[in-house]
């Protein structure tokens, strides 16, 4: 395949040093799945972190040997000669403490209990995924980042790393992101619990003993969120009011095209994810606020940061709008840091992170090529 970084092997990373989280629960041992692409230079200075989204994970680029359309979800940025260059950089991608793709999470089994950690696995922040990606840094001999980028919830752990080991970082790229959820944001997040929480199949989260899946509540969680991640704009070019079977059927089954849509998507992610993830994933995004115990002033809450940051929005991601990233600027440019921002023009609302632009993929070509010339020099 052009440009691509080709086959890929996922690795597994043990760790036997117990990690407190934030809560104050403690996770005695732990395994993070991730996978690398490109070459760590002599002095190692050339490393980059990816962070995933809500449903993201360790499976950035490239394929496997055994399935060649398992592309990994940011295919389109990272490899050699693209945005994010494998030819020039060393990227790391990992799936998060929690997750249900490799790494501890709720599906793993407690080796205490002998049983899947189901409904006692801890609530995470998104200080501990820092916390616990430090340690991976240092599992693989690196000791500053050359950037820790990621969209969304991604963005908020490339931010948080600026503000947990401003050292460690050279530069942030917080995309489509947001300094903290705004009420309707919750309130999207607390129905999509709801959904998983009251499906009769959850069982207190502990499902896995029961053989089941609370399929019906992850479908109903998965088709909200869906719903605000495209803009109107994408939702009326790409269904419009069409009819599946072109005419009115006076029923309650599926008519509109976008209702068949949202429950293909629904289906689609209720039959790989898990539902403890789900519900700890989006948690994690609610918690979010380093200006929290600060009186809510961000400015203070990004004194600590170091870095230099490129912060990306996109004009028509109403979940986290271009002037949520606007805070973001301000607070950086009260403390005087260096920073650099664009707001892309695109209809594909949130989701416009994971696609192909020609102005958004410039930008940042641009601002890593300027990181490489750091590396380089």
């Amino acid at each position: 395949m052009d440009n691509s970084v080709g086959i890929v092997s996922a690795q597994r990373a043990i760790f036997d040093i117990p990690l407190i989280f934030k809560s104050g629960a403690v996770l005695p041992r732990y395994e993070l799945m991730y996978e690398t692409y490109g070459t760590l230079n002599g002095d190692k200075s050339n490393a980059i972190l990816i962070c995933h989204a809500l449903s993201g994970h360790h499976h950035v680029a490239g394929y496997y040997s055994d399935d060649a359309k398992n592309l990994g979800w940011w295919d389109n940025m990272v490899g050699p000669g693209k945005p994010i260059d494998t030819d020039k950089f060393f990227v790391v991608g990992l799936n998060n403490l929690g997750g249900c793709h490799g790494s501890t999470g709720p599906s793993s089994i407690d080796p205490q209990s002998g049983k899947p950690y189901g409904a006692s696995f801890p609530v995470i922040t998104v200080e501990d995924w820092v916390e616990s990606q430090a340690r991976l840094a240092d599992h693989l001999g690196i000791t500053q980042f050359a950037a820790v980028l990621g969209g969304s919830l991604g963005g908020m752990q490339a931010m948080q790393w600026a503000l947990s080991y401003p050292e460690r970082v050279r530069h942030v790229l917080a995309i489509a992101s947001a300094p903290h959820l705004t009420a309707q944001n919750i309130a999207f997040n607390d129905v999509a619990r709801s959904a998983i929480l009251t499906d009769p199949d959850f069982h207190g989260g502990n499902y896995y003993q029961h053989n089941v899946v609370p399929t019906r509540g992850l479908r109903l969680a998965r088709m909200l969120g869906h719903i605000t991640y495209l803009s109107d704009d994408a939702m009326a070019d790409k269904f419009g009011r069409e009819l599946r079977h072109g005419k009115l059927n006076f029923s309650y089954d599926i008519e509109f095209q976008i209702e068949s849509y949202l429950r293909y998507q629904g289906d689609k992610f209720a039959a790989y994810f898990d539902a403890n993830t789900y519900l700890l994933m989006t948690k994690a995004l609610d918690y979010f606020d380093p200006a929290r115990d600060l009186d809510g002033n961000l400015n203070r809450a990004f004194a600590p940061a170091q870095a230099k940051f490129l912060v990306v929005s996109f004009t028509t991601d109403w979940r986290f709008a271009p002037e949520r990233s606007h805070e973001i600027v301000h607070a950086l440019l009260h403390n005087k840091r260096d920073v650099s921002y664009a707001e892309i023009t695109s209809q594909h609302g949130h989701d416009s992170f994971l696609m192909q632009d020609e102005q958004y993929f410039a930008v940042m070509r641009n601002y890593l090529n300027n990181v490489y010339s750091e590396v380089a020099a």
